[in-house]
């Protein structure tokens, strides 16, 4: 389409470059700030129900929208969005309004992975699981998160046994256009285990693309067949998204695919060692979310690689090709680090006291960051009700 090899890599190059200036904006954003993500929220919801109506469709799913001539993805900045805003009522718990604010984050993430789920259901499971993760690491009562636990398996229940017996020609265009995906995608990843070994070494249609990409990582071995030498990326339709990582087995073996698979899981360690030190339960909450997104994406994206779940569509962040999600996870990056940067403070009421402090000093410092605090939480308290 670029008429050169050179297009795809300067353009994610421009874009990587747009991230390191997101990435830096948002480090130098005090973390506080983003209790204000509740209003991006509602901005992505309007884009997402605007987005059948006026938005663009590739490869059959209408996930992008134009706005003054750049193609964004709404789901994307929902994700973010809603995660902040989970981190931020979790961080107003107070024994006192637990129940009210579990309702709230209930409401939210129904109503958004909802709305994501009608043409994108693999990320709207993934925003959920991870949502959900993080209340469960924000002390939620145990019993009303079992409660969703076991209301989420049932639904996953009726929505399997739903796919199987919806008629396909019901499928083929409408509202439930993306059904007829989701049941291709379910019967071909069980199919395999049906198959005999003469069919199974046949490829069609329907398991064309995961057929290339188990040849891709039959093909790169261990050392793999190195950097510019793949050949199956002139096969596989999404080389360079939803199956880049069997490509970097392809050409780095699976000694790079394991490297690649390292440097995620040293994210989340590290993310979890910043969220540890930080004492502030907002920030610590921002990063935990936003490595569990980042983790959980890139787990998932190899998982399909490898053909252990069906197809999903995620892409591995920082790697496949999309500006939108490239532009997002860098800014899960610029929460992490804004977090690491001004969440390490004082807790409430710690008072650092220098060893010639007199005693009226003292107190005037311990009433002085009791003062503070209170008025810190009056203003967050004002942010809840509007």
């Amino acid at each position: 389409k670029q008429q050169n090899q050179w297009g795809p890599i300067l353009r994610h190059t421009m874009f990587l470059i747009g991230g390191v200036g997101v990435i830096v904006l948002i480090h130098n954003i005090p973390y506080r700030y983003f209790s204000s993500l509740i209003f991006v929220l509602i901005a992505s919801i309007v884009l997402l129900l605007l987005t059948p109506v006026i938005g663009t469709t590739v490869n059959g799913a209408e996930r992008w929208i134009s706005i003054f001539g750049f193609t964004i993805q709404p789901s994307e900045i929902a994700k973010i969005s809603l995660m902040g805003t989970i981190a931020f009522l979790l961080s107003k718990q107070n024994g006192m309004n637990d129940g009210l604010l579990f309702k709230w984050m209930i409401g939210l993430m129904i109503v958004v992975c909802g709305i994501i789920a009608m043409d994108n259901l693999s990320t709207a499971a993934l925003l959920f699981v991870v949502c959900f993760l993080l209340m469960f690491i924000g002390n939620v009562k145990l019993a009303r998160l079992l409660k969703v636990g076991g209301a989420g398996i049932a639904f996953l229940v009726l929505f399997i046994v739903l796919l199987k017996v919806i008629p396909a020609d019901w499928t083929d265009s409408g509202a439930l256009s993306r059904v007829g995906t989701w049941q291709n995608r379910i019967a071909e990843f069980g199919s395999h285990k049906e198959e005999s070994e003469e069919t199974y070494y046949t490829i069609t249609d329907e398991n064309y693309q995961v057929a290339h990409a188990k040849i891709a990582i039959a093909n790169g071995g261990v050392l793999g067949k190195f950097p510019g030498n793949s050949t199956e990326r002139d096969f596989l339709p999404q080389a360079y998204s939803d199956f880049i990582y069997a490509i970097i087995i392809e050409e780095m073996g699976i000694a790079g695919g394991i490297f690649v698979l390292l440097l995620y899981i040293i994210i989340l360690i590290r993310a979890g060692m910043i969220a540890r030190k930080t004492q502030k339960l907002f920030p610590k909450y921002l990063v935990l979310g936003s490595a569990l997104m980042l983790s959980m994406q890139a787990f998932i994206n190899m998982a399909v690689a490898v053909n252990l779940i069906p197809v999903t569509g995620q892409p591995l962040p920082l790697i496949s090709r999309g500006g939108t999600s490239l532009l997002i996870t860098c800014a899960y990056f610029g929460l992490i680090l804004s977090a690491d940067r001004f969440g390490i403070g004082k807790k409430k009421g710690e008072v650092t006291i220098d060893e010639t402090d007199q005693p009226d000093e003292r107190k005037d410092k311990k009433n002085a960051v009791e003062t503070i605090d209170k008025l810190e939480e009056k203003v967050e308290f004002e942010i809840i009700q509007v």
